[in-house]
């Protein structure tokens, strides 16, 4: 997939995820328990007993807990998405992928036990609950709009807030809360684990949104006295936006990843589609203005993957990389939608319509370009870090 594999162990990986997306999850992709919510809990579990049986559930984390490198799991995740629902199947989806990551850089053994066990297996889903609603002036973009309140009583603590955007919150088994648990006017967080579901954390409604491919969809979320104990605390009091910064960049990052193999598949699609369709006596393919949006397709997917390449190397050299998750993040969200935007436009009205699966790959990196910072957030954060080296490291004329 446009770059050499990085090891051996992510080749064997990479080649089984691939034939089993290919083989196995790709005719499941007209099955009607796909909604508009996402693929329905039955059939995320009948796929996922097929991916335990042809041993590719959660291929990046090994048999001893730990996970494999950044570059070895782009390697693998990109394969895991050329289809909607590949990364459902072997479990590598969002939020999850990120939540295992979190808990197992976090996490006490006991708590790992408790929540991360299943979640590595496959037997559950989790959701992460951060984002608020705008109309509460609560925390989107910015952070430290934080609403939720998590206010220490004893041993416990009692958590009161609304969540907005919720992935995958119906049906999730773990719960991460990330609620503002200070009392001075500096806004400090802390993340909370919460088996669910729970009496005390309720569903509003599940949001429309342009993608379907979630399981559970989005939510709008009620926080009603939650209580939790002391033992559920993830990590240090306080320390909840350190711990975002853990989970921020890889989690990013492997949205790039997925949405990659995505878009690599719409390409081929598209391609296919050219070759054998013919307008004006020869295939769409030899008329020059289909054959560059092809050739730019190429072109955007070679640098796509260098980029992710390039900085799942920085993760793995010990960095938090948030410069470079954020480049990543603009330049491969971008160059994915124009390749969607260019497949859909290749195959004409078959590319508005349902017969492939180009149009939801369409919708999906759309909202790509918002989920986890939207472009604008991203660039604002590196002009705001130039601006400080500017000042702070003197002149290099």
């Amino acid at each position: 997939m446009y770059t050499p594999y990085p090891s051996e162990r992510s080749r064997e990986a990479g080649e089984r995820v691939e034939a089993f997306v290919r083989n196995v999850v790709v005719p499941y992709e007209n099955d009607p328990r796909r909604t508009a919510h996402g693929p329905t809990s039955e059939l995320v579990e009948e796929l996922r007993a097929k991916a335990r049986a042809a041993g590719v559930m959660t291929p990046h984390i090994l048999s001893d807990g730990s996970h494999m490198t950044q570059q070895e799991t782009a390697a693998v995740l990109k394969r895991s998405g050329l289809s909607p629902l590949g990364p459902i199947a072997v479990n590598t989806m969002a939020p999850d992928e990120g939540n295992m990551f979190l808990l197992g850089k976090v996490a006490t053994p006991a708590q790992k036990a408790k929540y991360l066990d299943r979640l590595v297996s496959g037997h559950a889903r989790s959701a992460f609950y951060m984002t608020e609603p705008a109309v509460d002036g609560g925390a989107g973009s910015d952070p430290s709009m934080l609403q939720t309140t998590a206010v220490q009583q004893g041993d416990n603590w009692i958590i009161n807030g609304r969540k907005m955007f919720i992935t995958g919150a119906e049906g999730a088994e773990v719960g991460i809360v990330m609620a503002r648990s200070n009392t001075g006017d500096k806004v400090q967080a802390t993340m909370f684990l919460v088996k669910l579901p729970h009496p005390a954390i309720r569903i509003e409604r599940i949001l429309d949104t342009i993608d379907s491919s979630m399981p559970g969809g989005h939510a709008l979320i009620v926080i009603d006295n939650l209580i939790v104990p002391q033992e559920d605390v993830l990590g240090e009091v306080h320390e909840g936006f350190r711990y975002a910064q853990i989970r921020l960049s890889p989690a990013r990052l492997s949205h790039c990843m997925r949405w990659f193999g995505g878009a690599a598949r719409a390409h081929e699609i598209a391609t296919a589609y050219a070759v054998k369709r013919k307008a004006f006596g020869k295939p769409l393919i030899d008329h020059e203005g289909v054959g560059f949006m092809l050739a730019d397709n190429l072109i955007d997917l070679q640098q796509a993957a260098l980029m992710i390449d390039w900085c799942a190397g920085v993760l793995d050299s010990g960095s938090q990389a948030t410069t470079e998750s954020s480049m990543a993040k603009v330049a491969v969200s971008d160059a994915l939608f124009r390749v969607a935007d260019r497949c859909v436009q290749v195959m004409g009205g078959t590319g508005v319509s349902r017969d492939t699966i180009v149009e939801q790959i369409f919708r999906e990196v759309r909202a790509f370009r918002i989920y986890d910072g939207p472009t604008e957030v991203h660039k604002w954060s590196l002009a705001k870090k130039m601006k400080r080296d500017a000042l702070h490291g003197g002149s290099h004329e």
